[in-house]
Order: structure tokens, then sequence, then C-alpha cells
């Protein structure tokens, strides 16, 4: 199974332990809002929050390309203020787990 399934089916079953085991222990991501960097312990609670969130949701996601160095998904992300981005990610790969994550993402302007 690709690292891009496992992450894919840690975040649809909600199990937080399995993407711990995913992220490398000096994991690193770049939030596109600010630049601001998050270690893993704080990427881990992020992603459990969105998990336990019903106001969250993602859809329409897949993997654009995978090797042993980097996965690039996209996805797009509904969030609690109505608002709807279309995220980029890009994941640098080390020893088979997540070290640094970034994200790009575009607004999605309704159509209402």
């Amino acid at each position: 199974m690709s690292l891009y399934d496992k992450w894919n089916q840690g975040f649809e079953n909600k199990d937080i332990d399995a993407m711990a085991g995913l992220l490398h222990d000096d994991f690193a991501f770049v939030r596109h809002q600010s630049g601001a960097t998050i270690n893993k312990s704080q990427m881990l609670e992020m992603l459990q929050g969105f998990m336990n969130s019903d106001a969250i949701s993602s859809r329409d996601q897949r993997c654009l390309y995978e090797n042993n160095d980097v996965m690039v998904e996209h996805s797009v992300v509904d969030f609690p203020d109505g608002s709807t981005e279309a995220i980029l990610a890009c994941h640098t790969l080390k020893g088979g787990q997540i070290i640094r994550m970034e994200t790009g993402a575009t607004l999605i302007k309704s159509d209402g």
C-alpha cells in the first residue's frame, strides 16, 4: 500500500495513531495562511480536531504524484465559516515517513 493510501485511510478511519506513525519525529508543517511552522504533536492535535468536527469536510481527494522522496495530493475542503478551498499539499518524505508538509490553497467562490 502506498504512503498516500495509508495516510488517506488513516484520515478516513479517524485513526490518529496510524497517522502518527506516518509522520517523522522531526516533522514540520508550514501553514499556507501564515507561513508559521508546527511540529508533529501540534499537527496531530490539529488533525484530531478535523476528524472530530462535523463542520469540516474534505472531498475530491487524490494523489497527484508519489515516489520515495515526495508525495503531492489535492483536495477540496469545506470550512466551518462557509468557505471552501482547493488545497495542494506537498509532502517531503524520509525513510517512508512524512518529514515536511507544505500547502497552498485557492479560495473557491460560491456561485450564490
